[in-house]
């Protein structure tokens, strides 16, 4: 039996007549005639929860301008406005207005239908049988009923009327407010992609990560900053130290302590009792967010930001010199202190150096642990290693990420594709063999997951391992693609010139149309007319002029500065990209200022939208990757009716 004949008799069991086969062609070729379902683009969230789940909830301004195309000039500019703030946050905009409304019932009355109204424009796109599975169960059959004669004649009009007064008799109006209103964020948004970086700076990696686990439709392009957690995660002690110094430079414990239930007691007594007398002003966090540390606290973070930079200088000491092949030899520079001057010499230069405590290390031996730092690791380790929420994280950034991913003619990465000086691929010697281009990407994915998933104890998950943290700051890494990370100078040394970061090629030359085109036609995009690189790591100084926009619009970064760390260099509070059926829009956002005046005076974040792209005819989804993908369904299901029609596969359950 030939192959193709096997897989018919498969095909077979699910459609088992030709009355069930020709179903489910005329089903599928109806899918393919619907409106394109809308993509949401995000980058570099770095821990903001709060503005991401805004810009969730609001979908960049699209449930905005929804509203307006409904109601237009039928409702005030304050009425739709508290509409938007309903569907964002309905259980807390109930209590406000059971506070300051006083015909409650009339209102919700209003509101509800107005609700309905929305809920059956952003779900007009999809077919019945995809708004029914994404209904709330228990108010499934009624919202079903008020979709479906929403829009029918006047006959209908006391049904309707009658289900809405229902709802309010019977007390439910909040629950069903609540219900539809995320009914709608969940119908406005087709798919969510993540190009990297949900982690470090900000206080809310863990909320963010627990809205990725459980969002309908999202995938995770890894960041530099994703991989220093996952590495952490997989059981690379330096992968950990860098998670826990970038944590404690930013004062931000919230991730670590409430968000995974790691145990900070060893590193904190350890600190204390090493560096007790010792300012560490240098260590000193750089942003405090958390408004509750009090000066105490800020001494105690500075010490442990210093016990754990030391254990981490000592941690990678150790992986270069095991891992010569990663050529990264100028990163170790412990041994090139001189502990009596208080100087260190880097590329021939000796500089002073601000901080010249080092209770810890032994010229002699720079780079081995003291008995109480390996003990302190070893604590921190097995902290890591049991948090339950953690490995649920993790897990979920492995099964819903990937180095890369190619989706509707747009190819997504967080950082770069590593390029030699005359725009060519660059080869970056990985295991003995050299890579370039997709192939390299391909085997650093397969790497990844070794490195979590490979059995323990084995070399090749140690490599795996020390890989991820290279991935973190190695030269040729595609998510970070620098000469190096200045970790060391930009603490210890004045001087700048030593704390420059070179970037790769890639960040000269992406600017140009025909690099660009030569990188997504090397990862398999063949539309040129319509393809784009959306990628973020890099932000974008809009204050100083730049575009996010580059190489004629094959190039779109936007990594805009959602982290506040970075929105002094920006200029804003970060970009997104919406791609629906009309086209491409990139939204620049102005910084969010908070949930509660969100909530109660309607101040949404303030965004500017631009048309990147604009197509004369509206995009469906015939034209996207699933819709290829029914095309070649619907191509197998018709053989399966010739085979039936031919007598070559017998029909089953006609009768």
């Amino acid at each position: 039996m030939n192959t193709d004949l096997r897989y018919l008799k498969l095909l077979s069991k699910m459609f088992p007549s030709v009355q069930a086969a020709s179903t489910e062609i005329i089903n599928l070729e109806a899918i393919l005639n619907l409106p394109k379902g809308t993509e949401h683009f995000v980058t570099d969230i770095h821990g903001e929860y709060e503005a991401f789940q805004h810009i969730l909830k609001n979908a960049s301004g699209v449930i905005r301008r929804k509203v307006e195309e409904i109601f237009g000039h039928n409702l005030r500019e304050s009425e739709k406005r508290e509409l938007c703030t309903l569907i964002y946050y309905p259980e807390e905009k109930l209590k406000l207005v059971k506070m300051q409304e006083h015909e409650l019932e009339d209102w919700y009355k209003m509101v509800l239908m107005r609700l309905v109204e929305v809920c059956s424009n952003v779900s007009s796109k999809y077919t019945r049988s995809k708004v029914r599975k994404a209904l709330p169960e228990a108010y499934s059959y009624i919202i079903q009923e008020l979709l479906h004669e929403v829009h029918n004649d006047l006959n209908k009009q006391e049904y309707k009327d009658a289900i809405i007064a229902t709802i309010v008799s019977t007390g439910r109006a909040d629950h069903f407010i609540i219900e539809i209103s995320k009914l709608i964020q969940r119908l406005t948004i087709d798919s969510l992609h993540i190009v990297g970086d949900i982690y470090d700076r900000g206080l809310g990696a863990h909320i963010i990560m627990d809205t990725l686990c459980e969002y309908h439709n999202a995938d995770i392009q890894w960041g530099n900053h994703d991989l220093v957690w996952m590495g952490a995660a997989c059981g690379n002690a330096a992968c950990m130290a860098n998670v826990l110094r970038m944590s404690l430079r930013y004062a931000n414990l919230v991730t670590l302590e409430d968000g995974y239930g790691i145990n900070l007691l060893p590193l904190a007594t350890f600190a204390m009792q090493v560096y007790g007398n010792d300012p560490c002003t240098i260590f000193h966090p750089k942003v405090v967010e958390d408004p509750n540390i009090t000066q105490n606290q800020i001494e105690l973070i500075s010490q442990m930001h210093k016990a754990i930079s030391i254990i981490q200088f000592k941690l990678e000491g150790e992986i270069i010199s095991r891992r010569p092949d990663f050529e990264m030899d100028d990163r170790r520079l412990l041994h090139r202190i001189n502990y009596e001057k208080g100087t260190i010499v880097i590329d021939g230069v000796e500089y002073e150096l601000k901080d010249k405590l080092f209770p810890t290390i032994d010229p002699n031996d720079p780079y081995k642990l003291t008995e109480e730092e390996n003990s302190v690791v070893e604590k921190l380790m097995h902290s890591f290693a049991s948090s339950t929420k953690l490995k649920k994280h993790m897990r979920c950034m492995y099964s819903k990420g990937a180095l890369y991913l190619v989706r509707n003619n747009n190819l997504l990465y967080h950082g770069s594709v590593p390029l030699n000086e005359n725009g060519t691929f660059k080869a970056v010697r990985v295991q003995g063999r050299e890579y370039a281009g997709k192939a390299l990407f391909d085997k650093i994915d397969r790497i990844v997951r070794l490195a979590y998933f490979g059995d323990e104890g084995t070399p090749l998950k140690k490599y795996a391992e020390d890989f991820v943290w290279y991935l973190w700051c190695g030269p040729y890494s595609p998510p970070f693609d620098k000469k190096k990370m200045a970790t060391f100078e930009r603490y210890y040394l004045n001087e700048k010139e030593p704390q420059k970061e070179e970037k790769g090629y890639y960040y000269t030359l992406k600017g140009k149309k025909e690099i660009c085109e030569m990188i997504l036609k090397e990862f398999g995009v063949e539309d040129m007319e319509n393809a784009h690189i959306i990628n973020g790591h890099i932000p974008v100084k809009t204050t100083k002029g730049e575009s996010p926009i580059k190489a004629d619009g094959k190039l779109l970064v936007i990594d805009g500065g959602f982290s506040k760390a970075y929105q002094k260099e920006t200029g804003i509070a970060g970009y997104t990209l919406i791609y629906n059926s009309y086209g491409l829009l990139l939204v620049q956002h102005e910084p969010f200022e908070s949930v509660q005046k969100a909530i109660e005076e309607g101040k949404d974040i303030v965004s500017a939208t631009k048309v990147v792209e604009h197509v004369s005819q509206r995009k469906l989804v015939r034209d996207t990757d699933i819709g290829k993908e029914l095309v070649q369904q619907i191509a197998d299901l018709k053989e399966l009716l010739k085979a039936y029609r031919d007598g070559v596969i017998r029909e089953r359950d006609v009768f």
